[in-house]
């Protein structure tokens, strides 16, 4: 199983589409399967006096609102035309998270496939409905949330017309950075089990660890924010990785598929070499006559391998040598 993994963008671009592009280059070069944006319209989004999260307000102007930091986060649509095409022609696969119907209708009008529903939607109904209407592939994040509202938003998009088959659910926490004792990664597996459903993590800690173990549990697909610098001004900089942390953690999760194997315990193509060299076999540990009776005084364990495995040793004790043997001989 090839593991999907999306680089989360988000609003790390700072609003500037030349640092988007710059995004999308460093997804590119990492390997990485998508690069993933958010779409929204602020007015439709917060209240004007809403108030940031206290890492934004860690990492932002304390005195700004959430409503006017979002404002200055938002991709027009000629933005997102741009974007759409500059990833086409670097073969790379355009994400979004809507944020309202009305991101949702730009990014169906752009031809998207896949719709990545963001944690703070999972208990907004009439959105669930009116994306699952469309019936597209839907990646729905799950932070914050117990398993009957993962539950309930699964139900809504079945019965608003989205496959089941078409839906992979991301185990989430919202903190950035999540503090491991938060990540409880083993929920990511109990989502699958439940409900019978592809899964994967979305992560927000720092490193790559979290992720690498997500993958090795049974993960479909990742996803990790990033960014060009940690230390840029934004919200969510210093809880992404940096562009080579980006591409080391692609590699490793790669690495990770190839060694999961497929299951079956059986020596591998590498390693058949050296059963003869590293198993021993039943020999003799001095010298042997024809008639001797064979027994722990004039037998021993030893390698190489090939002869008679060290399994028959109560088999052979107490019999009689059909032939000589000279000291370290194979039996």
């Amino acid at each position: 199983m090839r593991v999907f993994i999306i680089a989360e963008a988000g609003v790390n671009h700072n609003g500037s589409l030349d640092l988007a592009k710059k995004l999308v280059d460093v997804a590119c070069s990492a390997g990485v399967d998508a690069v993933k944006f958010q779409t929204f319209k602020a007015k439709n989004l917060v209240t004007k006096h809403s108030q940031k999260a206290i890492y934004q307000k860690e990492n932002t102007d304390k005195k700004e609102t959430q409503f006017d930091m979002l404002k200055k986060l938002e991709l027009d649509k000629k933005k997102h035309q741009e974007l759409i095409s500059y990833c086409n022609n670097k073969k790379i696969i355009f994400l979004s998270s809507p944020f309202d119907h009305e991101s949702i209708d730009l990014l169906n009008d752009l031809g998207l496939e896949v719709f990545k529903i963001p944690s703070g939607e999972i208990t907004n109904f009439p959105y669930l409905r009116y994306l699952g209407k469309l019936n597209k592939k839907i990646i729905l994040s799950t932070g914050m949330s117990n398993m009957d509202e993962v539950k309930n938003a699964l139900d809504i998009l079945i019965k608003s017309g989205t496959k089941k088959n078409n839906i992979t659910i991301l185990h989430a926490n919202t903190e950035y950075p999540t503090p491991m004792k938060d990540v409880n990664l083993r929920a990511m597996v109990s989502i699958g089990q439940e409900l019978n459903i592809k899964f994967g993590y979305s992560d927000h800690t720092l490193g790559i660890e979290v992720d690498i173990a997500a993958v090795a549990m049974g993960a479909s697909c990742i996803e990790k924010h990033f960014t060009l610098d940690k230390s840029m001004e934004g919200p969510d900089h210093k809880a992404s990785l940096e562009p080579d942390q980006l591409k080391e953690m692609v590699r490793a999760i790669r690495n990770i598929e190839i060694a999961l194997g497929d299951g079956i315990k059986k020596p591998s193509k590498s390693e058949i070499k050296n059963i003869e060299i590293v198993r021993k076999s039943i020999v003799a540990k001095i010298t042997i006559k024809k008639g001797d009776v064979l027994n722990e005084s004039n037998l021993a364990i030893k390698r190489p391998g090939g002869g008679l495995s060290p399994m028959h040793w109560d088999k052979v004790i107490n019999t009689k040598a059909k032939k000589d043997y000279q000291e370290d001989e194979l039996i």
